[in-house]
């Protein structure tokens, strides 16, 4: 198949799954195209099976703000007609559905069928969606999918809960590449940030507000007042230089180092001892599950899909939203040598179960069926 992705180009969780995504279908064979305004940062290798168009967003005197949404529209209009695409896979649901949209509209009346699938990722419901001046394209966008899948069953059930969806919701969760992730023996970096053998605690996320990274700060404190331990903050975002002055006041400067947005997680991950993740919001976790593929063990929030992934008391512990006292006493155990070699397996256990290679065919399965039913609808209606 020809398939168009449409993403964010960033380290978040949406522009993550759908890049790893078309890389994977890319090496089963299929030709995708990555239609966005810049090139995703895991787009890190050369295929011929994947290629990039970039959407270039013009700014004129008129409008006040320049519209993407439009320039994306046309864009795919312009790829599809041109690249003979038979499928859209558009993730995140604003504003990339309602540009699907209208794209299958203007190529329909070309007499060009192009079906769309929607992924709904979490924010682009849970936070973004819900603004009343984004409501309701947000529900007719999706209800005009051909087919729209979630990466849990919170987010699935919330989506029906704030939005008039009269659409099917096909659950398929995120996925992991157990070739990339998974532990590395990097004994030089871990000597490096623990020189005297401390446990070494991380978060990684986009900084962002619902993330709760003043809690991650006040969780490693309450630690290392009990054991030797590090702490490591990767990603960036606009709670970065909050979360920085704290660690400073608490004087950390020594304890705790904040590497910025990298592309090689895992190595970072496989020196690591324990994930710490007190989001207020989380339709999946998928930084979570790359930490457990690389043997690190999670203490978090039991917020939307979590629950789904980290199971209590086997690959983590889970917390309620804002429990500080609970999620330290979780890390404690998890990081006594006695327990912590267990929760290491267990999570790696955990994440087997989310290979590619199990989800990969249900992406698959999906633009087949959507395909066939546009292509019966398209032969329908000339008959009729």
């Amino acid at each position: 198949m020809k398939i168009g992705i449409i993403c964010y180009p960033t380290f978040g969780g949406s522009g993550v799954v759908a890049t790893e995504l078309g890389k994977a279908l890319a090496q089963k064979g299929h030709k995708v195209h990555f239609i966005t305004y810049d090139q995703p940062n895991r787009l890190d290798f050369f295929s011929e099976n994947i290629f990039y168009h970039k959407v270039e967003i013009r700014s004129y005197p008129l409008f006040k703000y320049p519209s993407y949404e439009l320039s994306l529209a046309s864009k795919i209009v312009h790829v599809v007609q041109y690249e003979k695409l038979d499928v859209l896979h558009v993730h995140y649901a604003i504003p990339h559905a309602s540009a699907a949209f209208m794209a299958r509209q203007i190529l329909a009346s070309k007499g060009i069928i192009i079906p769309f699938v929607t992924t709904l990722h979490g924010t682009d419901i849970t936070l973004v969606g819900k603004d009343e001046s984004y409501e309701p394209v947000v529900t007719f966008s999706i209800n005009e999918s051909n087919a729209v899948t979630s990466v849990s069953d919170s987010l699935k059930n919330e989506t029906y809960e704030y939005f008039a969806v009269q659409k099917q919701i096909e659950v398929i969760p995120n996925f992991i590449d157990l070739t990339r992730f998974k532990k590395q023996k990097k004994d030089h970096f871990k000597r490096a940030i623990c020189p005297n053998n401390e446990k070494l605690l991380i978060h990684t996320s986009n900084f962002r507000k619902v993330k709760r990274v003043e809690d991650v700060i006040q969780i490693f404190d309450r630690v290392r007042q009990e054991i030797p331990a590090k702490l490591l903050f990767v990603g960036d975002g606009p709670e970065r230089q909050r979360a920085e002055a704290l660690s400073k006041e608490l004087k950390m400067n020594e304890s705790v180092r904040f590497l910025g947005e990298i592309g090689e997680i895992e190595e970072v991950l496989s020196v690591s001892d324990l994930f710490l993740m007190p989001s207020e919001k989380e339709s999946f976790g998928l930084a979570a599950l790359e930490a457990m593929a690389c043997e690190v063990p999670v203490v978090s929030s039991n917020a939307g899909g979590i629950p789904e992934l980290n199971i209590h008391g086997k690959t983590g512990f889970m917390s309620q939203v804002g429990d500080v006292e609970d999620m330290i006493k979780n890390a404690l155990l998890i990081l006594d040598d006695n327990n912590l070699s267990t929760f290491k397996a267990n999570a790696l256990l955990r994440a087997q179960e989310f290979t590619l290679d199990k989800i990969l065919p249900r992406y698959e399965a999906v633009y087949e069926r959507v395909l066939l039913e546009s292509r019966r609808a398209d032969k329908k209606s000339k008959q009729s």
